[in-house]
């Protein structure tokens, strides 16, 4: 069976809102198929997921949503052209990948695939890190304002695989609110998300068996 990844769901869950006709490609981190030499010939740094679109190859998630957003988005508000609102979609993504995502790495997955306890120093720095996230939703519908656009997707992955191993996201308030939503409204969410997240919590589980997690 394929490693779930769980930001590999960015670009399916936008895909799957455009609308895109994919041919998907899995691939087994466990048994090294990203190491293949086919492989690191579109993508030397070989992670997950890489885009190959007709022999233009990019990886990175966020960096494919914003490429996906703009080539095939029917206008800009998946990534908006406006310069203050792109930073500010832009300040929401760089958040994600070296904040928010990046703390949630830092507890669950020394736990997942190197025995390691539970790490409360690192739980706070994850609380904080929501604490910040739940300070952006204050006074925003979305994360990056009043329309969802690239910076939902990204964050929504996050959240929602925290979530999945037992994060306490509801003592968020608007982080729990606006992730309900996401759930319900944010398209492609349901079609792109769900089966990956439920792959991950039978991975995490079962590493983590007989562990306090």
């Amino acid at each position: 069976m394929p490693v779930a990844v769980p930001h590999a769901v960015l670009s399916f869950m936008l895909i799957k809102a455009l609308g895109i006709k994919l041919n998907l490609v899995e691939l087994n981190l466990m048994n090294k198929e990203h190491l293949k030499p086919e492989f690191l010939k579109i993508n030397p740094q070989h992670n997950v997921p890489t885009l190959d679109d007709n022999g233009f190859a990019i990886n990175e998630s966020r960096a494919i949503l914003t490429y996906l957003a703009e080539k095939f988005g029917k206008d800009d508000s998946l990534y908006p052209k406006d310069v203050k609102k792109r930073a500010l979609v832009n300040q929401r993504l760089y958040f994600d990948i070296g904040t928010l995502y990046q703390r949630f790495a830092d507890l669950y997955y020394p736990i997942m695939f190197f025995g390691a306890s539970f790490n409360e120093e690192n739980k706070k720095k994850l609380d904080d890190a929501f604490g910040f996230l739940d300070k952006f939703l204050e006074d925003s519908t979305w994360v990056a304002g009043d329309a969802y656009t690239v910076a939902d997707y990204a964050i929504a992955a996050s959240v929602s695989t925290a979530d999945i191993v037992g994060y306490e996201v509801d003592k968020f308030k608007n982080v729990a609110k606006w992730f309900a939503k996401c759930q319900s409204n944010l398209p492609g969410y349901a079609e792109g998300n769900k089966a990956g997240l439920q792959v991950f919590k039978g991975m995490y589980e079962a590493l983590t068996k007989n562990k306090k997690a």
